[in-house]
């Protein structure tokens, strides 16, 4: 039995999940709407203000979909009460971000500035000009946008120019060492 599928997803107050006969799971709360299709033999009973994923049989595809559901229905429940985000910094001489609307404008040592436009269902906040927020209630939406904010400007090893996440360590190399014995 998988670990992570055999643990029930609890349903907070003031969340509704509804499951229809296509096996679409639809998680309604205070943020927003969230909804997934199941595949496979997986099924739900929703019992005492919880979620329990169940699997037909021990079929190898079926193991592996059974704990990926309750944890896609676990971050789906989350992400409609509490939400998700990601915040990156952006390191470098002169390298700033400007927030325009619903678009940031990133100006990061390229000849002309980069737009990135908000998707829907995701929302950005400057904590400071260096230090960009990104906010929503799908997990896999936020970190997406998030990736494609960074891929921008991959951190450079030198002199840790680039954009990175805020909690994520940057080995900084030691550059050459010539005339030394």
């Amino acid at each position: 039995m998988s670990r992570i599928g055999r643990l029930p997803v609890i349903i907070p107050k003031g969340v509704t999940v509804t499951v229809s006969d296509d096996n679409t799971v639809t998680v309604k709360g205070p943020l927003g709407q969230l909804s997934q299709t199941l595949t496979g033999k997986i099924s739900l009973k929703q019992e005492n203000g919880e979620i329990i994923i169940s699997r037909a049989d021990d079929e190898r595809q079926n193991v592996a979909l059974h704990g990926l559901y309750r944890a896609l229905i676990f971050n789906m429940v989350k992400g409609v009460t509490t939400g998700y985000e990601k915040a990156l910094l952006v390191a470098g001489v002169g390298y700033k971000v400007i927030q325009q609307g619903k678009k940031i404008i990133l100006n990061i040592g390229y000849s002309h500035p980069i737009e990135v436009e908000e998707p829907n269902g995701i929302t950005f906040a400057l904590a400071s000009p260096t230090e960009i927020v990104v906010k929503g209630i799908d997990k896999e939406l936020v970190g997406q946008t998030a990736a494609n904010i960074k891929a921008a400007r991959p951190v450079e090893p030198y002199h840790n120019y680039g954009i990175r996440y805020k909690t994520e360590k940057v080995v900084k190399k030691e550059g050459k060492t010539a005339g030394k014995k």
